[in-house]
């Protein structure tokens, strides 16, 4: 919108996590003119035909869906309905947009699961998913593809890596582990911390998406991650030292669901996207601080 672009959301406020973390994120866009917001569900085709087929867009930047995958662990139903039926919703009516829009669609680096060589690169398989929620994703990459196969949609798959800050979502790890060592509380570290992530900025990660849209690229997979994987100790340390608290930490192991590693190979998406990753988790992390507390979600 910065930009001049005319956005039109959709979006069906699920119950998942607090609306009002929902409403916060819109605070600065329902009011300007170059917004529109749809209130819709995946689930229905109609619902996104009326919305897509009906605004004929350029692009689609498709990022609706279930995340989180120890929750897809409990309920593993819906990714079906959403991530899967849902983004196909989403693929169909734009196969029938006039305007041929280019989608991109945001994946997982979950897809690569615990048997991927590291880093990870979009030319392993990635057919041995650890939970429901990156199978849902990894069946979602795939019928993008069949899409691009057949009827010329031009999509574009990222696969985002751990991605932090401003306007996260509360269920996720920085968040919780943000707000436990600043009230003291107890947090879980599963493998005493040393389970790795490669943890990116929110900002990194729109670049790339933003990257992706304007390149209309045909059926191709990329990684969006820092490059830098990073021990949740050293994550929590961070924490600690802008919070200037100690953390309270019980050690615990690692499920089923959690792989040791996740590390993006981003060579594909810096020769293709121009993607180049800005942000350390040292700055990125000392921003996302800053924000919880402009917010009121952390003492200021």
């Amino acid at each position: 919108m910065d930009r001049g672009d005319t956005v039109l959301g959709f979006d069906n406020f699920d119950p998942y996590y607090e609306r009002r973390h929902k409403d916060r994120h819109l605070l600065d866009l329902l009011e300007d003119s170059r917004f529109g917001l749809v209130v819709g569900d995946l689930r229905s085709s109609e619902e996104v035909d009326r919305a897509l087929i009906g605004f004929q867009p350029d692009a689609v930047a498709h990022l609706a869906g279930m995340a989180a995958v120890r929750y897809s662990v409990e309920h593993p139903l819906v990714y079906s309905d959403v991530n899967v039926q849902g983004s196909i919703h989403v693929l169909d009516a734009a196969r029938r947009c006039e305007t041929n829009p280019s989608v991109v669609l945001a994946s997982t680096g979950s897809v690569y699961g615990s048997d991927t060589k590291v880093p990870f690169s979009e030319e392993s398989p990635a057919v041995r998913p650890l939970a429901p929620y990156p199978a849902s994703k990894r069946a979602m990459e795939l019928f993008a593809y069949t899409y691009s196969h057949l009827w010329g949609v031009p999509t574009t798959v990222l696969r985002f890596f751990n991605v932090y800050g401003p306007h996260g979502r509360p269920d996720m790890m920085p968040w919780k582990w943000a707000q436990q060592i600043s009230a003291g509380e107890t947090l879980t570290l599963f493998d005493a911390g040393r389970l790795k992530r490669d943890w990116t900025f929110i900002d990194d990660i729109v670049r790339g998406f933003i990257a992706a849209l304007d390149a209309r690229l045909t059926g191709d997979v990329m990684n969006i991650g820092c490059g830098n994987p990073v021990e949740n100790l050293r994550f929590v340390e961070v924490l600690e030292q802008l919070l200037d608290k100690q953390a309270r930490v019980i050690d615990v192991p690692a499920p089923p669901s959690e792989p040791r590693i996740t590390f993006a190979d981003i060579t594909r998406a810096g020769e293709r996207l121009g993607y180049r990753p800005q942000v350390q988790v040292e700055e990125g992390l000392s921003r996302f601080v800053a924000w919880m507390r402009e917010v009121g979600e952390l003492p200021s």
